[in-house]
């Protein structure tokens, strides 16, 4: 027997849950577990089920709740070798996962390919009645997920990730696996990052894991995108280095034209013109004007007259643009005055 055809006897998991179902004698008691969890169709609310079966909406709460208990009982007492025998499987994939993991990473690694939704349900399902396994049920701040039991019970495993949050919170810039491991107490990096994927409050990108609303770690438009690649190199870019950037990233949606790249970054004060095209951010210390206007404010913070090489020196730090163009700012525009040789102050101060 090989490995592949061991690993799918040992992991029917299709199989297991119709093994389970078929300990529920009534049919409206399966058709209540097998609507709430989605095990045959989409996942259904208790209204839904409760209208389909002409009974209120907390008889339905009541009666899943009863039979869930039963076939808990059920499992633990080994009426059913299927929950055992796929509880170890799942224990295993988990620890290699840093004990916890969402229902979707779970299942994609169980199945190892991207799964359906009825797929999912069939591993949450599975997970539910396992003594050995905890289920965060899904809200606004957590996916559904499933942890080894050992780790925790719902209210420690949500305590834990609420804590991930804070500490980035506080950090106030995204962190790195291994900057939040040594903030916090555990065994390995990989259990951070495990926790941390359950919370629908972080996002991660490549390395660094930060608040979902943060657009270097979840950029959800090209403006977005394009802070993110500009932050990246840590450098000023051309408009079509970073267009090209971009469609070489691992970014979702990333075909995106030339132009629509150059367009965004003139409508977003976030990003700063420099030279012909090239654009920094402004909280590398750049911002707006002319080069006449960067002349000006140099002049001014500098309180005195200033010889021109000094003046482009300045200047060159905030704009890439040829020495020439600075000059010839100086030497034409009105509100510069030569006061000695090579020498400007501002017309208004003579």
């Amino acid at each position: 027997m090989t490995e592949t055809t061991e690993v799918k006897q040992t992991l029917d998991i299709e199989k297991g849950v119709s093994d389970i179902i078929a300990l529920i004698d009534q049919e409206r008691e399966r058709e209540i577990i097998t609507r709430r969890f989605g095990l045959y169709d989409r996942r259904e609310t208790l209204e839904q089920i409760g209208e389909l079966l002409g009974i209120t909406r907390e008889r339905v709460r009541q009666l899943e709740k009863a039979i869930l208990i039963r076939l808990k009982i059920a499992a633990e007492e080994g009426k059913t070798e299927t929950v055992g025998v796929l509880e170890k499987t799942f224990i295993r994939t988990l620890s290699e996962m840093g004990r916890a993991a969402r229902v979707q990473d779970l299942a994609d690694k169980l199945y190892d390919k991207p799964t359906n939704q009825m797929e999912r349900a069939h591993v949450a399902f599975i997970a539910t009645l396992a003594p050995g396994l905890t289920v965060i049920d899904e809200n606004d701040n957590y996916f559904q997920a499933v942890a080894i039991a050992d780790y925790g019970d719902e209210k420690k495993l949500k305590s834990r990730i609420d804590e991930i949050v804070k500490v980035i919170k506080e950090a106030k810039e995204p962190q790195t696996v291994d900057q939040l491991f040594d903030k916090l107490s555990y065994e390995h990096p990989s259990q951070v990052a495990a926790l941390a994927s359950i919370s629908k409050l972080l996002a991660h990108l490549r390395e660094l894991w930060g608040l979902a609303k943060w657009p270097t770690v979840n950029p959800k438009n090209i403006r977005d995108k394009i802070y993110v690649i500009l932050a990246e190199n840590g450098k000023p870019l051309h408009f079509s280095d970073i267009a090209k950037s971009i469609k070489d990233s691992s970014f979702k949606r990333k075909d995106v034209t030339t132009q629509a790249i150059h367009n965004e970054l003139i409508k977003d004060k976030r990003f700063v013109l420099i030279g012909r095209g090239i654009y920094a951010l402004d909280n590398w210390g750049y911002s707006k004007g002319t080069v006449s206007d960067i002349i000006t404010q140099v002049l001014k913070d500098s309180n005195e007259p200033l010889h021109r090489d000094e003046i482009v020196k300045r200047v060159l730090k905030s704009r890439q643009v040829k020495e020439t163009t600075i000059l010839l700012n100086l030497q034409s525009k009105n509100q510069f005055k030569r006061v000695a040789k090579a020498t400007y102050t501002l017309a208004e101060e003579v």
